[in-house]
């Protein structure tokens, strides 16, 4: 009503100074004043919600936050969600973020937002706030040590409560330290040696022991890997897994000195060039990519070169991206429980804000070899041949 009334007054003086531009916009802003205040008027209550469950209004407060919830009841927790709900009451977040001195804001760098595997991990972590109220601010890292720490200075700046970083480079950990400050940090997807910070990972050594095998399973003696960088704890682990298996058996790795200068589809198809251009007795018949981006590169020049994949040569990609199963051939490749990743590092944020002491470590995530169209057992090997 008071909003009404002050309206109705801007109105008539600027009917009476004729309209000019600065009363007409007077009259939007108190438009859009006054119809906060008539929003604010009918706005449900915390007091409402008590009044109609019959409870205290810290109680309903407890129910409704959850980091709170569980020192109320279930029974009583169950009936204040239903007013709630009934009532239309909407939890104040930014109220209740400043009552705790924090802002609701979490961080978190990844290396590159455009690569597949990216999606499903920040969906698990998003789903996982989103019940807490909390909002997710996104930084690019391009694997670039200084970029990571402009991004989290730039964080740190914002107030953001906790970061979840995806993009950690071996060698980072000054970076993280001086730009982080008292920030908590998890780290997710790749680790640091130092373990100053909780960790949420896959089992990428399982995972690179997986690929490997498949391919000498399949009767595969001349190996090859479009590794990634070995500063990429996920790289490294894959790497050192398919090198135990390698270790293991008769067949040969010919990798050589074949490292990615990022994990791309064209980086793949140029590693996978040179292996085909070497002499006959070093060409791999089986490749292990380090992602599915450097698989797709793979069968890209398998293909250039006038060659089959699989009946020429089998190729095993990493991370089971969404488009892997519709690829021509469909990829054989290493799927990793991303969601459940993210969704874990973020509950893992949700612990240390709600005041955890310590955190309990979180064992690696195993990984599950997907076997599709892109392998195939090896041809007659005619170095074996001639032996």
């Amino acid at each position: 009503m008071a909003g009404d009334l002050q309206f109705r007054r801007l109105r008539r003086r600027c009917v009476r100074g004729g309209g000019d531009v600065r009363c007409r916009l007077l009259a939007m802003v108190c438009i859009h004043f006054c119809s906060v205040i008539t929003r604010r008027e009918n706005e449900t209550t915390l007091k409402d919600v008590a009044e109609r469950a019959g409870v205290h209004a810290a109680t309903v407060s407890r129910a409704l936050d959850p980091a709170r919830q569980h020192l109320v009841n279930a029974k009583t927790r169950e009936k204040v969600r239903v007013v709630a709900e009934e009532l239309g009451y909407r939890v104040n977040t930014v109220a209740q973020s400043l009552r705790k001195g924090l802002t609701g804001l979490v961080g978190v760098l990844v290396a590159d937002v455009a690569n597949p595997f990216v999606a499903p991990l920040l969906r698990g972590i998003e789903q996982e706030f989103r019940t807490h109220g909390a909002m997710l601010i996104i930084a690019e890292t391009h694997d670039d040590s200084q970029t990571l720490a402009t991004a989290l200075d730039n964080f740190a700046k914002r107030r953001v409560d906790a970061v979840i970083l995806t993009a950690a480079l071996q060698g980072d950990e000054p970076q993280v330290r001086d730009a982080a400050g008292g920030m908590p940090v998890v780290l997710a997807v790749r680790t640091l040696p130092s373990g100053d910070w909780p960790s949420v990972t896959h089992d990428d050594v399982l995972g690179g022991r997986l690929a490997a095998q498949h391919l000498v399973d399949l009767g595969h003696r001349r190996l090859a890997q479009l590794k990634g960088s070995s500063r990429n704890s996920s790289f490294l682990g894959r790497s050192t897994g398919y090198e135990s298996v390698m270790a293991t058996t008769t067949a040969r790795d010919v990798t050589g000195d074949v490292i990615a200068s990022a994990p791309t589809v064209e980086e793949g198809f140029r590693l996978t060039t040179m292996l085909l251009e070497r002499d006959e007795k070093n060409v791999p018949t089986a490749i292990f990519a380090h992602n599915d981006q450097l698989a797709v590169g793979a069968i890209a020049a398998i293909k250039e070169r006038g060659l089959r994949c699989p009946d020429d040569l089998s190729v095993v990609g990493y991370n089971d991206s969404p488009l892997a199963g519709h690829l021509d051939p469909p990829l054989t490749t290493v799927r990793l429980p991303t969601w459940e990743l993210g969704r874990q590092a973020a509950h893992v944020v949700i612990e240390i804000l709600g005041g955890a002491e310590s955190v309990e470590p979180t064992p690696p995530l195993p990984p599950e070899l997907i076997v599709r169209g892109s392998t195939a057992p090896a041809a007659v090997d005619a170095e074996l041949a001639s032996s």
